[in-house]
């Protein structure tokens, strides 16, 4: 009995590693998911959920809109010209903003190591916050840096 469980977990392993290589293949072909893949964080199964469930950036005014849209802003309180921010609403796609913070940890790990693009700005905040806020603070920060790709706006140059 137990052979026969391995042998349908082998067959499932090598299921999951020729739909990453057709999610690969797919992502290489496609000219905006694989410009999404040059943001840290940000794989093949990353980049093709968002071409996929965002398609068209321009629907968002903003990187602010398309990080609410997933759900990585905070709820804002404000009464008498005094704005309060809260927790992050958690409303909007679930997957995406898994995947994003998922890639945000991985950031946060390579940061630490002293690699990666934004990493004078995770160590700084990093010494203010938590690990998990710092992750969701810089998963917006991808979902900001996925939407100007995906609107055509300029890639910023990162010293």
């Amino acid at each position: 009995m137990l052979h026969d469980l391995l042998t349908a977990l082998l067959r499932e392993e090598e299921r999951v590693d020729s739909l990453d290589k057709r999610i690969s293949s797919w992502v290489n072909s496609n000219e905006m998911a694989s410009r999404l893949t040059r943001i840290d964080g940000i794989g093949p199964i990353t980049a093709s959920a968002v071409v996929a469930t965002a398609g068209n950036a321009s629907v968002f005014k903003n990187g602010r809109q398309f990080a609410a849209w997933l759900g990585l802003v905070p709820r804002q309180y404000s009464s008498g010209g005094k704005n309060k921010l809260g927790r992050i609403t958690k409303q909007g796609d679930r997957y995406l903003r898994m995947l994003l913070i998922h890639g945000a940890r991985t950031v946060l790990l390579m940061s630490s190591r002293g690699r990666g693009q934004h990493s004078d700005w995770i160590e700084s905040l990093r010494s203010r916050k938590p690990d998990n806020v710092v992750a969701v603070a810089y998963a917006a920060k991808q979902a900001r840096m996925l939407w100007a790709i995906m609107a055509g706006k300029p890639e910023p140059v990162v010293a």
